[in-house]
């Protein structure tokens, strides 16, 4: 089985670099399957949230794999309906019901949205009580990730942002190492946005080593440092996504990436005035 490196985060907690996400998995049986799949092929690192409505179907797989829960490294995310102070607690609760578990290794705002500096004073208690084992953020631009950390008595331990060869996020990266936060990514692949799988220069770095474009953007990151999170329902792409620890990426590969940055969202910009106004639209109870 493949050894995933760890890293370590800022309060001494290792965490797995590659994980499996489950974002957009909707049917139960089948989130369950993907779940077990990547389990069985060594997956460690489970990423959730309350809002993609699977986190029941995720507790499931993790209670039927037969793996001790302490070594699995189990994250989900405060939705936008609960980004309070009063109400930060009872969404925590409700994901840990659905999870089946009594705690969880990483706990995240999904959204910089609503009363974050008040859900994150909540949150920092979870973790005192050791409910979350560790606690960040998700989307949080540069500046605002300044912010949060100077004006808030813990810093986060994870950022997970949009990161993939179209938008590589390396002044973002340089803020996160400067405070010790470390880079997540979500939707590593781009979601197949802009050709990302037939990219040419990513085409000719798989041939180059024998791999596949998505095997390519993985190592990417891995080299980067980053930790990244993706999705597939299909058992064999699961294990494919591992198997990118068995070759290494030269500074003239990576240079070749490095000129792939559109130095823009692939999806959206929490900047933009219009998209916070859908995304508020969006905060149902979860």
């Amino acid at each position: 089985m493949t050894a995933i490196p760890t890293v370590t985060l800022n309060n001494g907690l290792e965490m797995p670099q590659l994980g499996f996400g489950v974002f957009q998995i909707t049917d139960p049986d089948e989130c369950e399957r993907a779940v077990l799949a990547a389990l069985e092929a060594g997956y460690r690192l489970i990423d959730t949230a309350a809002s993609y409505g699977n986190e029941e179907a995720v507790g499931k797989a993790i209670q039927n794999s037969g793996i001790p829960r302490e070594e699995i490294f189990l994250i989900t995310k405060l939705w936008i309906s609960h980004a309070t102070e009063d109400k930060a607690r009872e969404g925590f609760e409700r994901s840990m019901s659905r999870l089946g578990v009594d705690y969880v290794d990483a706990y995240l705002i999904h959204q910089p949205l609503g009363d974050v500096y008040g859900a994150w004073r909540e949150m920092e208690k979870m973790a005192e009580e050791k409910l979350a084992r560790a606690i960040g953020v998700c989307n949080f631009k540069p500046d605002v990730l300044m912010d949060f950390s100077i004006f808030n008595n813990t810093t986060p331990a994870i950022n997970q942002i949009e990161v993939h060869p179209h938008h590589q996020q390396h002044e973002a990266q340089i803020v996160m190492q400067e405070l010790g936060v470390q880079m997540m990514s979500w939707a590593p692949f781009a979601e197949g946005l802009n050709d990302t799988f037939t990219q040419p220069e990513l085409l000719a770095l798989a041939e180059k080593h024998g791999k596949s474009s998505a095997q390519i953007m993985l190592r990417w990151q891995m080299q980067r440092g980053i930790v990244a999170i993706p999705k597939s329902v299909r058992a064999e792409r699961i294990q494919e996504n591992m198997n990118i620890f068995d070759f290494e990426l030269s500074d003239e590969d990576m240079d070749a990436i490095a000129a792939l940055d559109r130095g823009v969202s692939s999806f959206f910009d929490h900047r933009d005035p219009e998209t916070v106004k859908r995304l508020a639209s969006m905060a149902r109870d979860t």
